[in-house]
């Protein structure tokens, strides 16, 4: 069956001229709308791809802060253990060397030794949950890279060097004078 144009044209109603017309001003307004569709189509594709690129952008942000927040906890953890794991119990003395903690003077009783390495900065005192731990300066170094909080004493390490014309350095500081 052929279209409704071409029965016109064979019944002569109508000529070859007009039919080609109205055919392409058809064709035109066709690829018009089609065009129109595709740039909507197109634009509709961006925003959604936009909004999928803000998303995706959001979610990796949200992923980066909660593994952050995993890895501090993780290394508050292993400083904990360190801690825990690492602290010098026997230093107990009659000596008496005195901190600072929560704003309160504290006083540790330490032995002669043990006095002096906190003096020299050999060993510290670090804190974990309220409570003060004496430490080796080595291990209080991995501390304070996590955290300074944990650290509560580390004396630099200052070696004391006898200057050449000091007119005392014959003479030696009794051991008993304690100030």
């Amino acid at each position: 069956m052929a279209s409704l144009q071409d029965q016109l044209l064979k019944a002569g109603l109508g000529d070859e001229k007009k039919a080609k017309k109205i055919r392409k001003e058809r064709n035109k307004k066709n690829k018009a709308v089609r065009k129109h569709q595709e740039s909507a189509d197109t634009s509709l594709q961006d925003e959604i791809k936009a909004k999928k690129d803000a998303q995706a952008q959001l979610d990796a942000e949200r992923n980066k802060a909660i593994q952050d927040k995993i890895e501090l906890k993780s290394e508050h953890g292993k400083v904990k253990q360190m801690i825990q794991q690492l602290h010098i119990t026997d230093f107990g003395g009659e000596l008496s060397f005195n901190y600072v903690l929560d704003n309160k003077v504290k006083t540790l009783s330490v032995d002669q030794p043990s006095y002096n390495a906190l003096t020299k900065g050999q060993i510290g005192l670090c804190v974990l949950e309220g409570k003060s731990y004496v430490m080796p300066s080595i291990a209080i170094d991995k501390i304070r890279a996590v955290d300074e909080a944990y650290v509560l004493v580390l004396n630099e390490n200052t070696a004391t060097e006898i200057e050449e014309d000091d007119p005392y350095a014959d003479f030696q500081i009794p051991d008993d004078l304690m100030w």
